[in-house]
């Protein structure tokens, strides 16, 4: 099971602020000494090596000067700057607009060989049409409270998507059948998504996978979304943040659950069948409406 991302990057500042802390204690300083040094408050010092603060370059330069291990200080920053980058706030990401966001990957996606990508509640976004993109964008953007620009992002991210029909990539997609049925935008936005789903999954650099809802004796259950890009990275999606995990004990354990999840899904005509099934639940509604009730 993938341990929580959000732990897994405070696990990484407290690996930080734990070597801090050894070079302190080895230094024979207290505290209060290390503080004098740097010249700050001795409280700063303790919420950097309780991982409550997150220490700047100046911050380790002088800390490392202080315990006489000024060698130490480059290989520290390094591992700061790696810890800090890896949880992303969105509240930060999102700054200049949802539109920007989609742009600053189209570059990393072209240089991707190897596509992963499981999602447990959305059609993922490389396969989402640009009414339900626009739809999910928008809503995104009225729950964060920021300028919707989601029409704009959204043709951006199908713009960003065209990638799937380039030589050179393969794309795993696996999608929790509830995806399909939780709808973003009108019935005809939702219709012309799955539809998409029919076309998409066709073609031949993409798998397309649905694990379906009623999967008996699960041996993994539903997970957040998270994205692989090769080997060498996987971001999860948190509602707070995205977390970029880039150590490869924890990238080898999203795979073995990737695969776990992949064993569980269905292909080819047995997936076609699941989408058309949601397709179908769109017009129910509709058509237990204008049929009169049977009346005994």
């Amino acid at each position: 099971m993938p341990i929580s991302p959000s732990l897994s990057a405070q696990a990484a500042r407290e690996s930080v602020a734990r070597r801090l802390r050894d070079l302190r204690k080895a230094s024979g300083l207290t505290v209060s000494e290390l503080a004098d040094r740097c010249g700050w408050d001795h409280a700063k010092t303790s919420r950097i090596e309780n991982a409550r603060t997150a220490p700047s370059a100046k911050d380790i330069h002088l800390w490392c000067r202080a315990c006489g291990d000024a060698d130490q200080a480059d290989d520290l920053i390094a591992q700061s700057l790696n810890t800090e980058s890896m949880y992303s706030e969105w509240r930060h990401q999102v700054r200049s607009g949802l539109k920007q966001l989609q742009d600053s990957w189209v570059e990393f996606f072209h240089a991707t060989q190897l596509f992963r990508i499981y999602s447990s509640t959305l059609v993922p976004g490389l396969l989402q049409t640009e009414g339900y993109a626009a739809a999910l964008l928008s809503a995104i953007a009225d729950f964060r409270e920021i300028p919707n620009d989601g029409a704009e992002a959204a043709a951006a991210r199908v713009e960003r998507s065209r990638v799937i029909h380039e030589q050179g990539h393969r794309f795993v997609l696996l999608v929790e059948e509830a995806a399909l049925r939780y709808q973003l935008g009108d019935g005809d936005a939702m219709a012309a998504q799955l539809d998409y789903l029919l076309t998409a999954g066709a073609l031949p650099s993409v798998s397309l996978g649905v694990i379906p809802m009623a999967t008996q004796q699960r041996r993994l259950w539903p997970q957040e979304t998270f994205n692989m890009y090769d080997d060498t990275l996987v971001s999860v999606e948190l509602l707070s943040a995205q977390v970029d995990i880039t150590q490869p004990g924890e990238i080898a354990l999203y795979l073995k659950a990737f695969e776990e999840l992949r064993t569980m899904a269905v292909y080819g005509q047995a997936a076609r069948t699941l989408i058309v099934k949601a397709i179908d639940a769109l017009n129910w509604p509709r058509t237990q409406e204008c049929t009169p009730p049977t009346r005994r």
